[in-house]
């Protein structure tokens, strides 16, 4: 369950389906993002994504990583049950 999101633009697809502040090239990537965070109840329900998935290291270690495009990654934590601080990134 999606408990908290960083980034306005994501919010906003989120809670109104305005995806104005997003490229509207990755949108559909995006929701099946959204649909697939909210299922989430455990770590191997992330690992199961797929393969564009992965946990990060380093300042953002407790982060796991989705690429959207080749610059650009949803970032989240997951904490008891739930997917917290979802944010867009800029990986580059």
């Amino acid at each position: 369950m999606i408990v908290s999101i960083r980034h306005k633009g994501l919010l906003l697809y989120y809670e109104q389906g305005n995806g104005s502040k997003l490229p509207a090239a990755y949108l559909g990537k995006i929701n099946r993002i959204f649909d697939q965070l909210e299922a989430v109840t455990s770590v191997d329900d992330i690992k199961q994504m797929g393969s564009g998935i992965h946990k990060l290291t380093g300042d953002l270690s407790d982060f796991w990583s989705i690429k959207i495009s080749p610059n650009f990654r949803i970032v989240f934590r997951f904490d008891n049950g739930n997917v917290l601080d979802v944010d867009y990134v800029d990986y580059h």
